[in-house]
């Protein structure tokens, strides 16, 4: 029976195999997707990790599975499909055309994906102008024009960020009202850099090697219009991979299992770290330190 089975070896599965082997304990690495680090292997350029600028996404991966793996993680390819809690506290793990693996304990590192919009060219200019978070990758537009679409906090966020460097910020929003807090519309409102253009949906995101125009229908005249722009930041929510949550695993309305830095879920022996779990900033640093955290509780489990 092994001590822990980390799922998901994004930064916060691989910063938790990086201390699981500093602690000595027998464990594996599960990655379904046969390859390490998540959604951040698609970013060009990671900026904000802590002593590794302009790094792009895929090399980052790449030295964090090489820094695991040279201190002993063991990394394998397999579909988890089922996680069952056995008599004696202990976890079952149902491996898609693999035996079961037995566990004391479990980190569920599985993640969160931003939801998009699903219209032509998003997909194509996936980090050439296409970006779900303005804090990671807003620096690169330093005196351009970008867009925002989104109208809840976060979207908010990142026109108050984008609006301190960007020579414009245009805010796209498919209803009249923003919903996020009253407080930050006001600033947005008062800034001379941001245009709201509200009942708008957009509809295709252009360019050549780059974004270079997104194309909005205006839904009370059904007028299209183009926005010449340089960026634009897609901020209309995020969905947690949350598929293998069992249900006696307690997660909020929007399927985020609750947890805190501790990564101490309502069910002994069952940890989580990253983006699937409740907290007010998903970052690559915060998914890693998350890792971190989850190994410390699994040892104070075990020792316990």
């Amino acid at each position: 029976m092994l001590d822990t089975v980390i799922i998901g070896s994004g930064p916060a599965g691989l910063g938790a195999a990086i201390y699981a082997s500093r602690a000595a304990l027998d464990y594996v690495v599960l990655e379904k997707a046969g390859y390490s680090g998540g959604q951040i292997v698609t970013t060009n350029d990671l900026d904000n990790y802590p002593g590794m600028p302009n790094i792009d996404g895929a090399s980052f991966s790449m030295a964090l599975q090489e820094h695991a793996e040279k201190l002993g993680a063991v990394i394998k390819e397999a579909t988890v499909t089922a996680i069952e809690r056995n008599d004696d506290k202990s976890f079952t793990l149902k491996i898609d055309g693999q035996d079961d693996i037995i566990t004391k304990t479990v980190i569920l590192a599985t993640g969160a994906n931003p939801r998009t919009l699903n219209i032509p060219g998003e997909a194509q200019f996936l980090s050439h102008g296409v970006y779900y978070c303005a804090t990671c990758d807003g620096m690169f537009f330093r005196d351009k024009v970008t867009a925002v679409i989104g109208g809840g906090n976060t979207a908010l966020e990142d026109v108050l960020f984008l609006a301190k460097i960007c020579k414009k910020v245009y805010l796209i929003h498919r209803r009249d009202e923003l919903r996020g807090d009253k407080h930050s519309q006001e600033k947005i409102f008062a800034l001379p850099n941001v245009e709201f253009v509200p009942s708008a949906v957009p509809k295709s995101i252009k360019g050549d090697k780059k974004v270079t125009t997104l194309e909005i229908e205006l839904q009370k005249t059904g007028e299209t219009k183009e926005i010449a722009v340089d960026g634009i930041f897609v901020a209309v929510g995020m969905i947690p991979n949350n598929k293998l949550v069992p249900d006696f695993v307690a997660t909020d309305k929007a399927g985020y299992v609750i947890a805190d830095e501790t990564g101490v879920t309502n069910t002994a022996g069952f940890f989580v770290a990253g983006d699937l779990r409740t907290k007010a900033l998903r970052q690559v640093i915060t998914a890693a330190s998350d890792g971190a955290n989850a190994i410390k509780s699994v040892t104070d489990y075990l020792n316990a």
